[in-house]
């Protein structure tokens, strides 16, 4: 039987980590497109503080997401279309890969700025890159891109999961709410 005929659901946790890094994915690009414009102040280098922190955990997150999907795999599909269930597939891949590059970028920029990354304020994460104008502001193109397209990538998961729920009517969106 299909999951949308047997109501198999996420795992506890797998709804937990996918919720978590949704509500803090949502709270940096709001901090994100909120602190760029502020003058210097010591307001907004805590946010960039904030901001760095959170993408860390967003990639930690990320991992524990992978491991956790290793561990103990997702239910099977809904019965869609193969079309459907392949760029589901690719949507997810693109997402993962994602939320582990923006973090990433995200410290190579700040490596090439030459201000250290302290995760929590504790520990202090090593420069990947010499720091550089030209390869920080290479590095701030591709994070602010990199952004962009995670946006539009969101915006297309939630339209797509509210599609299943409203049009088609299929457990997709109620199999990982908590």
């Amino acid at each position: 039987m299909a999951a949308s005929e047997t109501g198999e659901r996420y795992s506890g946790a797998a709804i937990a980590l996918h919720w978590l890094t949704a509500v803090l994915i949502v709270a940096n690009i709001v901090l994100g497109l909120s602190m760029v414009p502020l003058p210097i102040t010591p307001k907004k280098l805590q946010w960039y503080i904030v901001h760095k922190w959170i993408g860390i955990t967003v990639f930690l997150l990320t991992c524990a997401r992978l491991g956790w999907r290793w561990v103990r795999p997702p239910p099977s599909p809904v019965a869609m279309a193969q079309w459907q269930r392949q760029a589901a597939a690719a949507a997810h891949i693109s997402l993962y890969v994602l939320l582990l590059l923006i973090p990433i970028s995200g410290w190579l920029y700040s490596s090439a700025t030459g201000v250290q990354v302290v995760y929590l304020g504790l520990v202090p994460l090593p420069d990947l890159v010499p720091a550089s104008k030209p390869l920080a502001a290479a590095l701030k193109a591709t994070h602010v891109s990199l952004n962009f397209g995670l946006f539009a990538l969101v915006c297309v998961h939630a339209a797509t999961t509210l599609k299943h729920h409203f049009v088609d009517r299929d457990l997709v969106l109620t199999r990982m709410l908590p």
